[in-house]
């Protein structure tokens, strides 16, 4: 059928693709990809021969529109980004906006997305939690952080291996570095790793083992305890 297709694809071990992501794969008309040199390894692997159109972060703004008319046209799309389920932390949003704008039908399957393992083996409530993705790397991320140190749930943060120790540094400032943390790194990979403790003790470890990898961080809420007790009231 005429649609949009969002499809995750693995964040690591290419095991973990669906049987449905791979049959839509091979059927559709056209796959956008955010990285085609990357996605062809993956489409390869699992025999799938199609030409691949690039959409990322830079030409998204000036593809949606063609997307767009490719499917009025009676195209089937499927956008797959390098690792997880595009729109979260990567590029999708845009196209999925427009198509909905057009009236045009989009489905997206269930697939891989690091922050949820890395939510599920942190240890901390699960139950409802707050997902920051990426800070701001300068403007806005220091008042970022100073609005959520009262923040209960737990958060979500993605990072890069070279700022991982700066923004742990960042959140024992703004959280204290009593509060507990799990960092896990190149989930579902070979040398896949998640380190808890205290902010204080997570940071020592990574500075005598350099970060390497992709990095999810997940910071325990704010005790609840601690909070006014006329806020506990009018909630």
């Amino acid at each position: 059928m005429p649609k949009l297709y969002i499809i995750p694809t693995p964040i690591g071990n290419l095991e973990d693709m669906t049987y449905r992501a791979v049959r839509l794969l091979g059927e559709v008309d056209i796959v956008l990809a955010e990285d085609t040199r990357t996605s062809q390894v993956l489409l390869k692997h699992y025999g799938i021969e199609r030409k691949l159109y690039s959409h990322h972060k830079f030409n998204e703004h000036s593809t949606v529109e063609f997307v767009a008319s490719q499917i009025e046209a009676g195209k089937s799309v499927a956008l797959i980004s390098d690792a997880g389920t595009p729109g979260i932390s990567d590029p999708g949003f845009l196209l999925v906006r427009t198509c909905l704008e057009r009236g045009l039908d989009v489905e997206t399957l269930p697939g891989a997305t690091a922050f949820v393992p890395a939510l599920v083996q942190s240890g901390f409530p699960c139950d409802r939690f707050c997902f920051e993705g990426f800070l701001p790397q300068k403007k806005g991320r220091k008042k970022r952080l100073a609005a959520l140190a009262e923040e209960s749930r737990t958060m979500i943060f993605y990072e890069s291996p070279f700022r991982v120790v700066k923004a742990l540094g960042e959140f024992a400032e703004q959280f204290g570095d009593q509060r507990r943390v799990s960092v896990s790194r190149e989930l579902s990979k070979k040398f896949e790793e998640t380190v808890r403790g205290t902010l204080s003790e997570v940071i020592a470890h990574f500075e005598a083992h350099p970060p390497k990898g992709e990095f999810v961080i997940v910071v325990e809420g704010a005790d609840r305890s601690r909070t006014n007790p006329i806020d506990e009231e009018q909630e």
